[in-house]
């Protein structure tokens, strides 16, 4: 695969940025792509290795190292072939998934691995404006109905994929645009949302009917979508945030990241926001509680809105800076810095959130205390203590919670259908992603909990498969 020499010859080289300067005055993406040339040579690097790690470290079992050699040779064309043979949404994986292949490829045993999300993100977006990315309806339809609730990665692959399968997909969505996380939980500058669109525009295209501003549970009985579709996808994710159990949570100036993010979005799609509800980072001292990518968008999006300062604390230590011996072809546990840390940030590990205080009602001061954490016992738990007059007190007027979520919001569908659910409250599915009720399937976070969207994709397009065999005998 690639140029059996490639990976000596070539250096791994990834795009640049646009200047820090220049992309915080805007939500635009600003990944300056490398050259037709360049990226030829980077798929040259996908070294004749025998077994295709990279194909471990891929919930969607991409073919790699196939459209890794048909770029090496020019062949485009045949790359957005095989490369859609997997995944119904390169463009967003090649944009937005933290690339688990590239921890498992060969060569990333000298810490230079392919720059795989990248070619995929490529071969996508020359798929597009070649023509070469059509719909694709089914000849015949199998006169079977499916409702696909919630229309994030997983409910969009799945319900392209019924399309394909003959049967009518009917997607569902309580926001007012599909999309679902993508959409709103996404900053623009990471997945500009005319990407997602022209996608959108193909599964259309493919006879997939959508229906927005309908929250199934709420606004349309779950068991009457029971009752009128021969079976229903949900696809809804895991919605439950984490939330900080500590006094002065009621204070004004604390948010959910998410709310935080969605209504950034909103207003980049043109939305008017009323003044009263606006959550807005500028002139204010930020803090963001928790290390993870939701907190790094958060990040990001502060700095756009023209934040005095921004800070991000982390409960756990800070990762080391090179992977455990031995951890490859595993995901390791490294410290990643991201574009949005680039762009200005006071990272903080090991740090517990004591308390928050205030004036009139909204937050002015975060108390926190430094924490030690023990070495990890037999079964890799770690045991943290606070450090003895390490309590400090931060000025802050906008809290930003991104610690995470629990689980799929439970009232409205959940506890109207009575589904089964596992110890940590996700819906219980078998191994055919089928539900304690056999016409009712789940996929996606709403049973494995958070995750990531390339597990998101590929259960939205084995669930798919499963119900499929089920309508079809």
């Amino acid at each position: 695969m690639g140029k059996i020499t490639g990976f000596l010859e070539f250096p791994r080289e990834l795009p640049a940025y646009a200047p820090v300067a220049e992309r915080l005055t805007n939500f635009r993406e600003f990944t300056l792509d490398l050259s037709e040339a360049k990226l030829r040579e980077q798929g040259a690097r996908c070294m004749d290795c025998g077994i295709p790690f990279c194909h471990h470290g891929c919930p969607l079992h991409n073919l790699i190292p196939e459209w890794n050699d048909l770029v090496y040779r020019g062949r485009w064309k045949e790359a957005v072939a095989r490369l859609h043979a997997t995944n119904n949404l390169p463009e967003v994986t090649g944009r937005i998934c933290p690339a688990p292949c590239e921890a498992s490829c060969v060569i990333n045993l000298e810490h230079a691995p392919v720059t795989i999300r990248n070619i995929e993100k490529v071969i996508a977006e020359r798929g597009f404006s070649e023509g070469w990315i059509e719909p694709r309806p089914a000849p015949v339809q199998s006169g079977k109905r499916v409702a696909v609730v919630g229309s994030g990665p997983a409910g969009l692959a799945a319900a392209q994929e019924l399309a394909r399968a003959g049967h009518t997909a009917v997607l569902f969505e309580k926001a007012d645009r599909i999309g679902g996380l993508l959409r709103y939980g996404i900053p623009d500058f990471k997945l500009e949302k005319p990407l997602l669109d022209r996608r959108i525009a193909q599964l259309v295209a493919e006879g997939v009917e959508l229906r927005t501003n309908i929250n199934v549970g709420v606004d349309l009985p779950a068991d009457r979508l029971v009752s009128e579709f021969d079976a229903v996808l949900l696809a809804g994710g895991a919605g439950q945030p984490r939330d900080l159990e500590v006094p002065g949570r009621d204070l004004k100036g604390i948010h959910f990241a998410l709310d935080y993010l969605i209504q950034q979005n909103r207003v980049v799609a043109g939305d008017s926001i009323p003044e009263a509800e606006r959550i807005d980072a500028r002139g204010k001292r930020v803090v963001v509680i928790g290390g993870g990518d939701t907190g790094s968008d958060c990040v990001g999006t502060a700095n756009r809105q023209g934040a005095l300062a921004v800070h991000q604390f982390e409960l756990l230590p800070q990762p080391p800076q090179e992977p455990e011996p031995g951890t490859w072809p595993n995901w390791p546990m490294v410290l990643r810095t991201s574009t949005s840390h680039a762009e200005g940030c006071a990272r903080e590990w090991s740090i517990a959130t004591k308390r928050l205080t205030g004036r009139a009602g909204r937050v002015t001061h975060l108390h926190g205390v430094r924490l030690a954490w023990s070495d990890p016992d037999a079964h890799g738990r770690r045991q943290m203590v606070e450090i003895a007059d390490s309590e400090f007190t931060l000025e802050t007027e906008l809290v930003l919670l991104a610690m995470g979520f629990l689980r799929p919001v439970h009232t409205g569908l959940i506890e109207t259908l009575g589904m089964k659910l596992d110890a940590r409250g996700n819906v219980q599915v078998n191994d055919q992603y089928q539900t304690s009720i056999p016409t009712v399937f789940a996929a996606g976070d709403m049973h494995r909990g958070a995750s990531l969207v390339v597990w998101a994709i590929a259960e939205g397009r084995q669930a798919a498969a499963a119900i499929d065999r089920v309508l079809r005998g």
